[in-house]
């Protein structure tokens, strides 16, 4: 059975952009993570490509004033998705679950979980979810949102969904992204039948038009 959703791709919400704190955050991601190299091969991504500039989103997760800027973020776009879940991938979709969650209202029914890149031990004993997924339990079925810190290629949070509709009930309906490196992960999602949303892009950031 097939839970891909059929929407257009979408690079950033108008509720997202027109919030009042949304470049303040731009501003703390430019401050905190981010590195204009000022040449096309300055940086070696994780993916092995090439790339002029440079995110770590680490200390920003671990900034108050940022974290509660991006929890309320994508609690807002949670809401309007009506999503049940959110997650990802270790180890950057685990501080921004955490946040997401955190950020939540304490009657919320959303719940968290996180996804390992190569299943651990069992499952859960207590949750019934298979093997590498951890966290709340999915076993009812639900909306998820994929939730990932730096996107460039996508295909760290392609994996998550993959494993997510091949393992649970689930659907997933978006992945979110603080930044788009704007590298071609829209297309992948694209072309994967995925929402992709980001919170900012590289442009954003690098002030670029």
């Amino acid at each position: 059975m097939s839970y891909w959703v059929d929407h257009e791709p979408l690079s950033m919400s108008q509720s997202i952009r027109s919030h009042p704190d949304w470049s303040r955050l731009v501003d703390l991601v430019r401050e905190l993570a981010f590195i204009d190299g000022g040449s096309d091969d300055a940086f070696t991504l994780a993916s092995g490509k090439k790339s002029r500039w440079f995110f770590d989103t680490k200390p920003v997760m671990m900034h108050p004033e940022a974290s509660h800027i991006i929890g309320e973020l994508l609690n807002i776009r949670m809401d309007e998705l009506g999503a049940n879940f959110v997650g990802g991938l270790e180890l950057g979709a685990v501080p921004l679950t955490a946040i997401a969650v955190t950020m939540s209202p304490k009657d919320s029914t959303r719940r968290g979980f996180m996804v390992r890149k190569e299943p651990k031990g069992r499952g859960g004993r207590k949750t019934n979810n298979p093997p590498g997924i951890e966290g709340s339990s999915l076993s009812a079925g639900g909306k998820i949102v994929i939730v990932e810190d730096v996107t460039t290629t996508g295909g760290s949070a392609i994996k998550a969904v993959e494993r997510i509709h091949n393992d649970t009930d689930c659907a997933v309906i978006a992945v979110i992204s603080i930044v788009d490196r704007e590298e071609g992960a829209d297309q992948a999602f694209a072309s994967a039948g995925i929402q992709f949303e980001s919170l900012m892009t590289r442009s954003d950031v690098a002030n670029l038009e």
